[in-house]
């Protein structure tokens, strides 16, 4: 009798080369996979795992007896509607649910990007190969589940307490709630921040424009000016910062000036005479 012909595993097709993605934001890259345990009743469970990458948060616990491609899809789509949250990228083996067809139309109507790991190399999907230990060792290696439901009830207790209370390493030992809350405030007030900066910032001192004053005269004559307030002293820079010639006293702006004249108890800097640069600005003593 011919020996049976061993059937040909299909394999997911990558739109991004899985061994060297990273996730450089939340919800990048999604990754997921699954584990078995059993109830009391010696009944085996099946559990899928969605991860963030980025922020290590848990995104998704799902426990049933059977999980298939159209089950994964829903368990995503849960996540959208509940959270709001879609990823760019979603990172997984080549099991039968991953490489269905439901998945794979889910992908491309959602505008998701797929990387499949290579067979038989878990290494390559690692945050949730990490995570799947953590749930082993303080949870299913633990706790005894009576029934489906039972299982189910503690599974998401697990879920919110992993990301609500458990500090990450990798996170300088804040939790993935808490990271994540504080990534995406700091990121969206960066633009914000840019924004007023642009809008406040102070002209460069080349800009060429002059600034309005107090005092400033209505007309632009100098032999007016001169003849009411009377003879004017020359200012000097030194520095960098122009100074009235004898007396120290530091006018308000780093420019070119022209005359200074006292009046009205303090130096108010009038027009440039003939052949002097500056404008018309305020200087106290």
């Amino acid at each position: 009798m011919p020996a049976k012909r061993r059937k040909r595993q299909r394999r997911g097709e990558s739109t991004v080369p899985g061994d060297r993605l990273r996730a450089e934001r939340p919800d990048h890259v999604w990754a997921f996979d699954f584990q078995f345990d059993v109830t009391e009743d010696g009944r085996a469970i099946k559990l899928l795992y969605v991860v963030d990458e980025f922020t290590r948060e848990a995104l998704a616990m799902e426990a049933e007896r059977r999980i298939d491609g159209d089950r994964v899809v829903d368990v995503l789509e849960g996540i959208l509607v509940e959270q709001g949250r879609r990823p760019e990228l979603v990172r997984c083996d080549n099991g039968p649910e991953m490489t269905s067809n439901a998945l794979r139309d889910w992908c491309r109507f959602s505008r998701t990007g797929a990387a499949f790991i290579e067979p038989g190399s878990p290494w390559e999907n690692p945050f949730v190969e990490s995570f799947n230990s953590r749930v082993r060792d303080e949870l299913l290696s633990v706790e005894v589940f009576s029934c489906l439901t039972d299982a189910k009830v503690m599974i998401e207790d697990f879920r919110q307490d992993y990301n609500r209370y458990r500090p990450h390493r990798a996170h300088r030992m804040m939790t993935p709630t808490a990271f994540r809350t504080g990534w995406e405030t700091t990121h969206e007030a960066a633009p914000a921040s840019a924004a007023l900066r642009r809008r406040y910032a102070p002209a460069p001192s080349d800009a060429g424009g002059s600034l309005p004053c107090r005092n400033q005269p209505t007309t632009s004559s100098h032999s007016r000016w001169t003849g009411e307030r009377g003879p004017a002293t020359p200012a000097v820079r030194v520095g960098g910062v122009g100074l009235l010639k004898g007396r120290g006293v530091a006018v308000s702006r780093s420019e070119p000036v022209g005359r200074t004249q006292r009046g009205g108890g303090r130096l108010v800097l009038g027009p440039p005479g003939p052949g002097e640069p500056g404008g018309c600005f305020h200087a106290e003593r």
